[in-house]
């Protein structure tokens, strides 16, 4: 079993504090805490949902909806689950996963219905007693996959009640322990603050468990160096491209050096041909990329990266490097579909920022929200009525029509495509 290392974040009041009894106050900032650890190699979060009430409850998933987008690791949410609904929240702020406290009587009554809602992937349970797994062994196995232990003292009484992988919470831990709890063959990750503490040594680490044998997340490739064709001064030339955009960022060229500490980093990294060094893109900018995907072209000459890029890619600012237009053939191309929402969309808000006289987008923010979803309302009964007659095509101009007034609702809300989409992609 793949052994992970886990960060946790304790969110209370919006800040990151030291633990589940401890509101310190470690960082005032968590999206900071969210950067270092990506920085860093993590493979996965938890985050504690520690808020009071409803209202405390309510930001603290906006924060969590933060901490995802900007995360390069899956989130696991936790915390303020006493129904189906909040672990619904938790999966659409963009959680991959919510953990239920199984020390609950209401979460172990509520297991088996959202399970069977959301998936048996997408739920872990927690507890610090393993006697409360003894007695809902069966329910705990069936619908949940995993469990996160917070008491580490108590892994080998686990083990012998389930056999579900194991995340365990450890406080402070010397690298033998480690060692020794990553023997346990179904420990599939270390979280807590023996985690959090050592963020930066997550990468000696990894390299540490694999010289034990021990294996970690880390990027294995199907080809090796030697299987490149390289040019006359052994370097592959390397093609960036935005891994949801699919716009081609930047080309650069890596040489060995740098294409192993691209995969054992999971950032980008290349060789600097004018200053003959290696250079890790983002080191003095902050612009990192992170590996989504490497593949090589038929003949192993060339270098397609997929990444999520942080900021600008060229070192103008601009967010890509290809922006000097040669030639172009005056031609009807297929509309890209996300980009004609984006375009759209673009315009619409800068009409809110920049009014123009005339404009009927202009109109409906001055009017205000409940013009806004008038006009909503009675596009959508357009396209039911439109759908009941014969023919298709009256009811492509209503739908056009419904799509541009919620694009319009979008912008006064302040609500991005890519906002929409990966609330899509996450259910």
């Amino acid at each position: 079993m793949v052994k992970k290392f886990v960060p946790c974040i304790y969110l209370h009041d919006g800040h990151a504090v030291k633990d589940l009894t401890d509101r310190t106050v470690l960082e005032k900032d968590p999206l900071q805490l969210v950067q270092l650890y990506n920085e860093n190699n993590a493979d996965e979060l938890i985050v504690f949902d520690m808020s009071e009430g409803d209202q405390a409850h309510e930001a603290a998933l906006e924060k969590i909806k933060e901490i995802c987008a900007l995360a390069e690791m899956d989130v696991i949410g936790t915390g303020n689950i006493k129904r189906m609904e909040d672990v619904k929240k938790l999966l659409y702020a963009g959680c991959r996963r919510a953990i239920l406290d199984y020390g609950k009587e209401s979460n172990l009554a509520a297991t088996e219905e959202i399970s069977l809602k959301f998936g048996r992937d997408k739920l872990l349970a927690s507890c610090s007693d393993p006697t409360i797994l003894k007695e809902n062994r069966e329910l705990a196995e069936k619908y949940v996959s995993g469990l996160l232990l917070l008491d580490p003292h108590r892994i080998r009484e686990t083990r012998e009640i389930v056999e579900l992988p194991l995340y365990v919470q450890v406080h402070s831990i010397a690298l033998n322990q480690l060692m020794d709890l990553f023997a346990y063959d179904n420990v599939c990750g270390i979280t807590g603050n023996a985690v959090n503490d050592n963020y930066k040594e997550i990468l000696s680490l990894k390299s540490l468990c694999l010289e034990n044998g021990i294996p970690v997340e880390t990027f294995e490739p199907a080809y090796q160096w030697a299987d490149f064709k390289k040019n006359r001064d052994g370097h592959v030339p390397v093609i960036v491209q935005d891994h949801r955009t699919r716009e081609v960022l930047m080309m650069a060229y890596m040489n060995e050096e740098a294409f192993l500490q691209t995969l054992r980093t999971g950032k980008m990294t290349y060789y600097s041909r004018s200053r003959q060094q290696l250079w890790l893109k983002g080191e003095t900018s902050g612009h990192y990329q992170y590996v989504k995907s490497l593949t090589a072209d038929c003949d192993m000459d060339t270098i397609l990266a997929t990444v999520s890029q942080v900021g600008a890619a060229c070192h103008t600012g601009a967010r890509s490097c290809f922006f000097h237009e040669i030639a172009k053939k005056d031609y009807q191309e297929a509309e890209n579909p996300l980009q004609v929402f984006q375009d759209v969309y673009d315009v619409i808000k800068d009409r809110k920022v920049h009014p123009r006289e005339g404009s009927y987008t202009n109109y409906l923010f001055d009017k205000g929200i409940d013009k806004i979803l008038k006009k909503l309302g009675e596009e959508a009964t357009e396209i039911v009525i439109a759908a009941k007659n014969p023919g298709a095509s009256e009811v492509k101009y209503e739908i056009s029509d419904f799509l541009y007034h919620m694009m319009v609702l979008m912008a006064e809300k302040d609500i991005s495509w890519e906002e929409i989409t990966t609330e899509l992609a996450n259910r």
